[in-house]
């Protein structure tokens, strides 16, 4: 008998009335919101333009659940082309099965077409959104538990997950919570990116490829727990052969990238510096050498004209040290020829 464990929902779909909310999609939906609001910040603090990520979100979603999609169909095509199958099925994301391979390859398309639109650089981007992305994963992964997949080998851990229906097939049980898992090592991915990016100003793309880098080895350790159905290359899991091959990949951009476009870049977004200029709520700038603000009146002291004119009335000695006093930028703001002027006539009178 079990002491502990996880218990799954007892069924991954809550209804509104008659609007289904499924917790698969719900878990999705949260996690590019919280990637959406964490990139935003990062996006801004760099130098661009607030809004900027969600704009872009709208090409790089879309073309990300498309590409996840597809890379699920795909490699799992039995699933729904075999014998017995429903092709129609491949349609039905709500019930699980986005690869997070196709997933970034073709949302990295849709973020390059929203970049060129807002003509920024897709690597600046991309090196903003990394933590997010992950921790987008994170979220996205309990819509795993809600639907009772992708779990490992049947285990009597006090945190096994306890399997009450499945749809491959598999006797109900307590396994190993690969979800929990990588939600987890998602979360220090998230962290450990943020650090090294404050840490070593990485820029022109290494925040991401550094991410990819990171969650490729979480990846590869707990796909090698899973023991659900896939399709296996000498002896190893296909997610198994992706991780690593895009590892290498990642760790080889990092390399090159640091040798060639050291530092970190600074971000140019058309129209961010018009966002931060201090004019947006219409007060006039001031001109910080000639103390005049932009409507063209001068900025004057106080006092300092009628300084000037009683040295001159009392003498020219008086007019000449006045003169002098005037020339002081903190005596007076006002025009060092004025001051100039009075001396002058006080000594003719």
């Amino acid at each position: 008998m079990e002491l502990a464990y996880i218990p799954s929902p007892s069924r991954g779909v809550l209804y509104l009335g008659p609007v289904p909310l499924r917790g698969y999609a719900f878990c999705i939906i949260i996690g590019v919101f919280v990637a959406v609001w964490l990139g935003n910040k990062r996006w801004v603090a760099r130098g661009g333009r607030t809004g900027t990520v969600a704009d872009i979100a709208v090409w790089a979603v879309p073309f990300g659940l498309v590409g996840g999609r597809l890379y699920h169909v795909i490699t799992d095509y039995e699933l729904y082309f075999s014998e017995g199958r429903d092709w129609v099925d491949a349609f039905k994301v709500w019930e699980g099965g986005l690869g997070i391979w196709g997933a970034i390859a073709l949302g990295a398309v849709g973020a390059w077409i929203g970049c060129r639109r807002r003509g920024i650089p897709l690597p600046a981007y991309a090196d903003a959104i990394a933590p997010g992305i992950v921790l987008a994963q994170a979220i996205g992964r309990w819509g795993n538990w809600f639907n009772q997949e992708l779990y490992g080998k049947e285990t009597t851990l006090p945190w096994a997950l306890h399997i009450t229906s499945s749809a491959d097939g598999r006797v109900p049980g307590y396994y190993q919570p690969t979800f929990l898992y990588e939600s987890l090592w998602c979360v220090g991915v998230a962290f450990l990116v943020m650090w090294a990016d404050r840490r070593f100003k990485l820029g022109h793309g290494r925040v991401f490829a550094l991410y990819v880098a990171a969650y490729c080895v979480g990846r590869a350790w707990i796909e090698y727990m899973r023991v659900d159905d896939a399709h296996h290359i000498l002896g190893l899991r296909l997610n198994d052969w992706t991780a690593l091959i895009v590892f290498l990949l990642a760790v080889a951009y990092i390399v090159v990238s640091a040798k060639k476009r050291p530092g970190r870049e600074e971000i140019v977004e058309p129209g961010a510096a018009d966002d931060g200029d201090g004019t947006a709520d219409g007060a006039p700038a001031a001109d910080a050498e000639d103390g005049t603000e932009s409507g063209g009146a001068t900025a004057e002291k106080p006092g300092a004209t009628d300084l000037t004119e009683a040295d001159a009335a009392a003498g020219p000695d008086r007019a000449e040290a006045g003169a002098a006093e005037a020339k002081r930028p903190e005596a007076a703001q006002g025009s060092v020829s004025g001051g100039k002027a009075d001396a002058e006539s006080a000594k003719n009178s």
